[in-house]
């Protein structure tokens, strides 16, 4: 009986704690991405596996409820315990993926996965992402060094993370989590001069490594192609994936009527958001870009009124870190992008990825919860 008293008094804290109305929001997000992969993945299952059963909707449904599960654990947690844990598991993943190039798993050309036997193709950077955020702001909101050699650490640190992801290659992540960088060093209030001093050294690498490192001549093919349709065969994915959206029209062809989930490989991943337009119209996706504007809104609005540096950092760093992806995301869907592979955070079909957003959103909901006195 003690026991169940205690459960019950430590959900009912939880709950009374937590930001509900961004709790919610975060939890429609996820069952309306369970709902597309029903309707965008129940086809995809019965071709590769020649049944009727819904075997990518079931696996999708699993890793959400680990997902739920990893929001009330990092929720749950108090700051202290937050920043302590997340040394620890940012400093596991940063292992993880140094071994990537030794015991990663090569698909299509790039070696980004590692096997597990509780989650195959394990994307060691996705776990990554949500603690290099949380260290990036202990760097920079130390008292005890001096601001310049704070930028230093955090330089060498993401410069680390970055060379292991262009081995992969990997450089839509790449991209992303230099952004997430930029975007927490210029919250900090490092000068803009230095500020694009770095983007310009950055940008000037990684074009040297397109251009003349042959390991990375299908990025170059992607851009080219992007510019220019008439060549190359990047194309095809996102020449299908705008024809899509165009055919779905407002209101979309309707609930299995899409054809882009047959015609273009993992559509349920990287091009999700062209085959709900699809099926659902462009009302559909408008109403999903106004959760995530509503989201971001929620979280700003706990920034504006928060005191701690470190907590504000985070919680920029997190929520920019999910704007950003989806940017990308959509950016690609409908040709604004270059293909990077870029899932949709909450609704896109994969477990690395469902984990990382899962994550992000704990350490959202645990900084912005109520303060207990």
């Amino acid at each position: 009986m003690q026991s169940d008293s205690f459960v019950y008094k430590f959900y009912y804290q939880w709950w009374k704690n937590i930001d509900k109305s961004i709790f919610l929001l975060i939890t429609l997000l996820f069952v309306i991405g369970l709902f597309f992969s029903l309707v965008s993945t129940s086809l995809i299952a019965s071709d590769k596996l020649d049944t009727n059963s819904y075997f990518f909707f079931f696996k999708h449904l699993l890793y959400v409820f680990i997902g739920i599960s990893l929001i009330f654990i990092f929720s749950s947690l108090n700051s202290d315990q937050l920043y302590r844990y997340s040394i620890f598991l940012f400093l596991i993943s940063l292992l993880s993926l140094f071994l990537v190039p030794f015991i990663g798993v090569e698909v299509k050309g790039s070696k980004r996965w590692i096997d597990l036997f509780f989650l195959p193709r394990f994307q060691p950077i996705e776990v990554l992402k949500p603690f290099l955020i949380i260290i990036l702001a202990t760097i920079l909101c130390s008292s005890r060094s001096n601001i310049l050699f704070k930028y230093l650490v955090s330089t060498i640190l993401i410069s680390t993370i970055c060379l292991l992801l262009i081995v992969q290659p990997d450089i839509g992540q790449t991209l992303l989590v230099v952004f997430s960088w930029a975007v927490l060093i210029f919250t900090s209030g490092i000068n803009i001069y230095i500020l694009l001093a770095i983007i310009v050294a950055g940008t000037s690498l990684l074009a040297y490594l397109i251009i003349y490192v042959p390991k990375f001549d299908y990025i170059q093919g992607r851009i080219f192609s992007f510019f220019n349709r008439e060549i190359g065969t990047h194309n095809f994915q996102s020449d299908k994936a705008i024809d899509s959206i165009s055919s779905g029209g407002f209101f979309g062809k309707g609930i299995g009527e899409g054809t882009l989930k047959n015609r273009v490989p993992e559509a349920h991943t990287d091009y999700i958001i062209s085959v709900i337009s699809e099926e659902f119209g462009v009302v559909a996706i408008m109403l999903i870009l106004l959760l995530f504007l509503i989201l971001i809104y929620m979280v700003f609005k706990k920034i504006s009124s928060e005191t701690d540096d470190k907590v504000k950092l985070i919680l920029i760093g997190s929520i920019s870190l999910i704007l950003m992806q989806a940017t990308i995301h959509i950016g690609v869907n409908i040709r604004l992008l270059p293909t990077t592979g870029m899932t949709l955070p909450f609704l896109s079909y994969g477990g690395s990825s469902i984990i990382s957003t899962s994550i992000l959103a704990g350490i959202i909901l645990n900084l912005t919860k109520r303060k207990i006195n």
